[in-house]
């Protein structure tokens, strides 16, 4: 198997603008050459005071944010439309309203320019993330834990294109479940940041919650959400204000707990041993020591995305366009947004 720094060397001049508006974070990137020139992320705080992404609200906001986005991602580029090669976007998964101002935008885009398309899949995309910084980037093949808010995969990276999904959740997700879990401890949304926050201050061993026990590499996290809710119903009043941070601290080492053993069970039966962490909860604190430590005892190679590119951001979409494009792999202008696709 090619080292990806190989196939890099065959790149002759690429630039691709990506799009990506897959939930309620409009953004827009430039890449240049396998390189990332600019990555621009305008982030929607209207759903906060009700506790949850409203999809007609996140699909308003992107058509307000998506001209702006793209404008300043080609200004930090130092490029403009005419140099494009391709115009990228994600086209699956996601919310359907969202997800249509991304392709329509890349599609009139795409047709004023005679530009090709390319069309990228959100989740393959988080995995790719680990391509972008130069420096510290797996060789193929590699196992990423792919945690979000609406996924929670092992993935085996056989090479840019050639990515299989080997275990995954059977129900909720893991950043769902610090979401829900932060809800029942009274923190606003979204709640998963602060239960990493809290969890630094508290006790990891101070409560005991349910570990679903899957069969294989499935998860499986509606269990551990029945199990914190059960325990706060037979506390007393005043409970939770007197031991937020054991009880995030607590939750969050749960969750951990649970990804890492599965983790470790991919690399047992793969005998994988470069290992990675990508999606919005891969930019939790927790997560990332905890998969540093398990590599340092089992000897894994470990490589974990900059923040920036943890949660949902263009540079995942035009890392992934750029090997798309070198394959030939481009989209038709009747390309359509999906809210569920196979990869």
């Amino acid at each position: 198997m090619n080292d990806v720094n190989d196939i890099l060397t065959t790149n002759n001049k690429i630039t691709i603008l990506a799009i990506e508006s897959s939930c309620d974070d409009t953004s827009a990137a430039v890449c240049v050459d396998g390189v990332i020139r600019s990555n621009i992320i305008a982030t929607q705080k209207v759903h906060a005071k009700y506790g949850g992404v409203v999809p007609e609200l996140a699909s308003r906001a992107h058509i307000q944010n998506i001209v702006p986005a793209v404008h300043e991602a080609l200004e930090a580029a130092q490029t403009t439309l005419q140099e494009l090669d391709a115009i990228a976007f994600t086209q699956s998964p996601g919310l359907i309203g969202s997800l249509l101002v991304g392709v329509q935008f890349a599609k009139s885009t795409a047709l004023a320019l005679n530009k090709p398309l390319i069309a990228v899949h959100h989740m393959q995309a988080h995995v790719l993330a680990n391509l972008i910084d130069a420096e510290n980037r797996p060789s193929f093949p590699f196992l990423c834990l792919t945690v979000s808010g609406g996924h929670t995969q092992i993935v085996l990276a056989k090479s840019p294109l050639e990515l299989e999904v080997i275990g995954e959740t059977i129900d909720d997700a893991a950043g769902e479940a610090f979401d829900k879990c932060a809800k029942l401890l009274g923190l606003p949304y979204p709640g998963g940041p602060l239960v990493d926050k809290y969890a630094k201050e508290g006790n990891p061993l101070a409560f005991k919650f349910a570990e679903p026990q899957m069969p294989d590499l499935q998860f499986s996290f509606s269990g551990l959400k029945t199990s914190v809710l059960y325990f706060l119903q037979k506390q007393d009043a005043g409970f939770i204000e007197q031991n937020l941070p054991d009880l995030c601290a607590s939750i969050q080492h749960t969750i951990i707990n649970i990804l890492l053993k599965k983790l470790n069970k991919a690399v047992l039966q793969t005998g994988v041993k470069r290992v990675c962490i990508a999606g919005g909860v891969s930019a939790n604190s927790g997560l990332r020591n905890g998969l540093q430590e398990i590599g340092r005892k089992y000897g894994w190679q470990t490589y974990i995305p900059a923040f920036q590119y943890c949660t949902d951001n263009a540079a995942m979409i035009a890392i992934t366009a750029f090997y798309k494009y070198q394959a030939g792999l481009f989209a038709g202008l009747d390309a359509s947004p999906s809210a569920r696709a196979e990869w």
